[in-house]
């Protein structure tokens, strides 16, 4: 079977998300490849896939929201799943007490979630080096609120990465 993990990422963080997922699924016996949703021009030529983007401000980047309707048709009578990552900074919680992960779900995992019956839907925490942001994010790490809202770190949990990746390595085993 081969898998697509197709992604969007903005400063880097989120392909190398994709990358460790098709990393892992291929270590689990999966033809496996992570490339960016935009660059993904035969589509049908996979069997599953996994497709991911970086959210702000409560959306998927516009490649991978592109890519699931451009392909929407396809993507639903095969296996997929979905992954986020954005959420920057170690608490698990908001200042609510809310699940941070779970809020951080980006729109899209409602409107894909019907019409593709995803076999499941992640949200990863992210990862911001400041030495890549572009002019407007800079702008912001600027202003006193702005480091809190943009904290400087790898906040990836990749023991949580792998352990999706291997449910999805399993189910597609037919485990």
């Amino acid at each position: 079977m081969t898998v697509l993990v197709g992604f969007s990422s903005k400063y880097g963080a989120t392909e190398g998300i994709a990358e460790r997922i098709a990393r892992k699924l291929r270590e689990a016996g999966q033809d496996a490849v992570a490339r960016p949703a935009a660059s993904v021009d035969k589509a049908d030529k996979y069997d599953a896939f996994v497709i991911g983007s970086s959210a702000y401000m409560g959306s998927w980047r516009k490649e991978a929201t592109e890519f699931v309707r451009r392909n929407r048709e396809l993507l639903s009578g095969h296996p997929v799943w979905l992954f986020s990552s954005g959420p920057l900074g170690t608490a698990g919680q908001d200042a609510q007490g809310r699940d941070l992960l779970k809020e951080s779900e980006p729109k899209q995992f409602e409107e894909f979630s019907e019409s593709l019956q995803p076999r499941g839907m992640q949200v990863f925490f992210g990862a911001l080096d400041p030495n890549v942001l572009g002019r407007r994010d800079r702008l912001v790490r600027r202003i006193p609120s702005g480091r809190e809202l943009l904290p400087e770190g790898d906040f990836r949990d990749w023991a949580a990465i792998d352990e999706w990746s291997a449910g999805i390595a399993r189910e597609l085993r037919g485990e």
